[in-house]
């Protein structure tokens, strides 16, 4: 049944007696309110309260017009991109107009700061006002037992632990998903982080479930609006040291990154999980659209920031306001306002400077003054492994800590990364010795660890040994951890304990990421398939059918168990295909003489003829196990088309091009065909791996067209349209095809090599050998 609002009836009701009156004249707008109220914004003005479809003109000081607009079918009406100054008025069509208001820069600092002042109960759901006047959907959960953890009543002290008392050390969770959903459980997260001692405040963005406003992907308001949160969250009474911190991981981990470059005064610290670098090595890696994750992403977005009703918005905002919250159906009135998401991923399907630059952390984190803890996966099978290109650009603090590892998105939550992650947090946003709570999260260990990332109580998590945690003072602790290097690298996650259980076989350290003397190793492409240490010399270049639909898409079957992806390897159904026959080719290398750690991202130059203008390429770096199994390390992909290496050090990663590290123009003005005939080099760009090759492997390169090597990213819209293309494949002096790979000179490897199908997120097979066919 479609909802009809008061406000609508009541302009239906007004009409109808106007005709019953027989007042004649009505013109096709005769329906628009007879008022209206604009509100300035930061280069916005919008109103709500209008008839749907009402005109609505903006003027400037002048009374000029600026932009013309109808009102929605909520009666809301949103101008983006004004220009800052006074004056601003809405008229609507029989020329009613507003008082006049200011549209104001996207400065940070707040035009009013006395919006910080207004009161936030220290537990359950409310609003929070922005400076804008946009109410956001907030629920805040003291440091108790949240609902729904086994054996501890909502609103119990903590097992072992203080009765904890106001003011409470405060972390803010800020992202468009409904986590201020007050009937709903309680979000992973926050769980974990009241068990550390901390309230938890989740947020809802603009334009998404109760919260007013439009929704815009990371759009300066939302930037404005968690500014606004800190400060308001932060002048609270009970927030000790009138300081907060963040924490989140995916959505709740970029917004982060958004926030704190804006550098609000109360804000203590981040601790971003499992983000981005930019939004084209997710939406378009090498320039491929990922219809399989990031599109499907972005479709639910779209969907979730439509007003609110049985079927559109998020569920627990129609449940809220059928069960009478005004505020929540009020604030459902700009939600039509929110930008065509999809149309915007469609119209940037390149790199446009204007456009990319506000969205991609990697242009901004420099600005970042806080510390900061990061852990992202390089197997990330949501965000992508490309997060480590950001460690190099928090040049703005000292204080920054990154942990990586192998496998699956929820893995920054895992046992080892969480030790750290909750040490920071106590030592930067509580300011306290991490002893002082160590207890509580060691007994309760196996509860979060049950529910966040599926492990079983037969086999209970355990928190590893941390010496941070025996620290008995607060400066203590905090000398310690200071001490410790910037870059933690957890490799072999899953072979650490039990069958894929989330544990590291063993870590290592660095003070920086690239690590110094990094070493980029090539392995030339040879005939009969295989890839040697030298170039070769004059060999018959190799051929394939690029056939995208050759494989399925992905290659995550789904499992058994509740815990999917996310679970322990029992839960694991891996279906990694091998190519059929012609529709790739194969490399495999030596075996290896030495131990041989590979750190970092590195690159796959091929060149390459096409019997289409376009081909779009995917390369696939695996390693071949004495034993005859076959482990999956990492991906790159490429639309030959967009093959022109950057030159401008002012490109989409603020960074040179090198050899290990291409960075791809992706400008719509270096879009080059393939040439009719010939060969080009092609240069794939690898995501970052980190990745243990015992003695005795050997090293594989597959390439093939793209599809079949990952759980959830997936690639309809490939090159050639027409479906296949014959891609040739040559490796001579003169055209010498190669992979490089970032190799740590003297890195030891302390532990044997895992069993197959144990590492997170690294599927496992047997080795079936290839034979690549001559090109023509």
């Amino acid at each position: 049944m479609e909802r009809i609002s008061l406000q609508r009836l009541a302009v239906v009701l007004t009409a109808l007696a106007l005709l019953l009156l027989g007042v004649s004249g009505l013109g096709p707008d005769a329906t628009a309110a007879s008022t209206v109220v604009a509100h300035g914004s930061a280069e916005q003005v919008y109103a709500t309260g209008l008839a749907p479809s009402a005109q609505v003109t903006l003027l400037d000081g002048s009374g000029g017009t600026v932009a013309t607009q109808q009102a929605d079918a909520e009666g809301g009406v949103l101008f983006r991109k004004v220009t800052p100054g006074d004056g601003y008025r809405l008229q609507l069509a029989d020329g009613t107009l507003s008082d006049p208001v200011t549209v104001h820069t996207t400065a940070a600092a707040p035009w009013n700061p006395s919006v910080y002042n207004q009161s936030i109960p220290s537990n359950g759901y409310g609003y929070l006002t922005t400076r804008d006047g946009t109410q956001l959907a907030i629920d805040v959960h003291p440091p108790t037992s949240p609902a729904g953890l086994p054996g501890l009543p909502p609103g119990t002290p903590l097992p072992n632990g203080p009765d904890y008392l106001p003011p409470y050390p405060t972390l803010i969770e800020y992202s468009g998903y409904g986590y201020a959903n007050p009937d709903g459980p309680v979000n992973g997260i926050a769980v974990l982080a009241n068990l550390m001692g901390f309230a938890v405040v989740d947020v809802n963005m603009r334009g998404t479930g109760c919260s007013g406003g439009a929704y815009d992907f990371f759009e300066t308001m939302q930037q404005l609006d968690a500014y606004d949160v800190i400060e308001t969250i932060a002048n609270q009474p009970w927030v000790k040291g009138h300081k907060v911190g963040m924490m989140g991981i995916s959505y709740g981990g970029i917004s982060q990154l958004f926030a704190a470059q804006l550098n609000p005064p109360s804000l203590a610290a981040i601790s971003p999980l499992s983000t981005i670098d930019s939004v084209a090595t997710t939406l378009y890696p090498g320039g491929i659209l990922n219809n399989g994750f990031a599109v499907n992403w972005a479709e639910e977005r779209a969907h979730e920031a439509l007003p609110a009703s049985p079927t559109t918005g998020q569920p627990y905002a129609w449940d809220r306001i059928q069960g009478g919250d005004q505020t929540c159906a009020d604030n459902q009135a700009l939600h039509g306002e929110a930008v065509d998401l999809l149309g915007k991923v469609r119209a940037n399907d390149h790199y446009y400077p204007d456009v990319a630059d506000p969205l991609d952390p990697i242009t901004f984190v420099k600005d970042i003054h806080v510390p900061v803890f990061m852990a992202c996966q390089f197997q990330d099978e949501q965000t992508g492994g490309h997060c480590p290109m950001l460690v190099r650009h928090f040049t703005g603090t000292t204080k920054k800590w990154f942990t990586f590892t192998n496998g699956a998105h929820i893995d920054s939550l895992d046992p080892t990364t969480f030790n750290r992650w909750y040490d920071f947090l106590e030592l930067y946003v509580a300011h306290q010795a991490p002893i002082l709570n160590s207890a509580v999260i060691k007994v309760a260990a196996p509860l979060i660890f049950q529910q966040a990332m599926g492990l079983p109580l037969t086999n209970p998590a355990t928190l590893p040994y941390d010496p941070i945690q025996t620290k008995l003072t607060y400066q203590a602790a905090l000398t310690a951890f200071n001490n410790l290097p910037s870059v933690r690298v957890l490799f072999d996650n899953g072979a650490g304990r039990g069958k894929g259980d989330p544990y590291p076989g063993y870590e290592k350290s660095w003070p920086r990421f690239p690590i110094t003397g990094t070493q980029a190793t090539s392995f030339y492409l040879n005939g009969d398939g295989k890839m040697l240490r030298t170039k070769a010399t004059t060999a018959q270049p190799d051929a394939y059918t690029s056939d995208a639909n050759a494989l399925p898409k992905t290659d995550f079957t789904g499992g058994t168990g509740t815990g999917g992806l996310w679970g322990n390897a029992s839960q694991w159904s891996w279906d990694w295909k091998q190519w059929p026959d012609g529709k790739a080719v194969s490399y495999v290398s030596p075996a290896l003489t030495q131990d041989t750690t590979v750190l970092g991202a590195g690159s796959v130059e091929v060149w390459v003829r096409s019997s289409t203008p376009d081909v779009d390429l995917q390369a696939t770096v695996s390693e071949v196990r004495p034993d005859g199994k076959e482990v999956f390390v990492q991906n790159g992909w490429m639309r030959a088309s967009d093959r022109t290496l950057s030159s401008d050090p002012n490109n989409i990663f603020r960074q040179p091009s090198t050899l290990l590290e291409p960075v791809p123009s992706l400008l719509p003005s270096d879009v080059q065909p393939m040439p009719a005939g010939q060969y080009v080099k092609v240069t794939i760009p690898l995501y970052y791996q980190g990745h243990a090759y015992r003695a005795g492997s050997r090293i594989r390169l597959t390439i093939s067209a793209p599809n079949g090597t990952q759980p959830i990213w997936a690639f309809d819209e490939t090159q050639p349209p027409s479906g296949t293309a014959t891609v040739s494949i040559a490796h001579s002096a003169a055209m010498p095809s190669r992979l490089v790979l970032p190799v740590i000179a003297g890195a030891t490897i302390p532990t044997k090599v895992p069993a197959c199908g144990v590492l997170r997120n690294e599927p496992c097979r047997d080795y079936v050998a290839v034979t690549n066919h001559p090109a023509p």
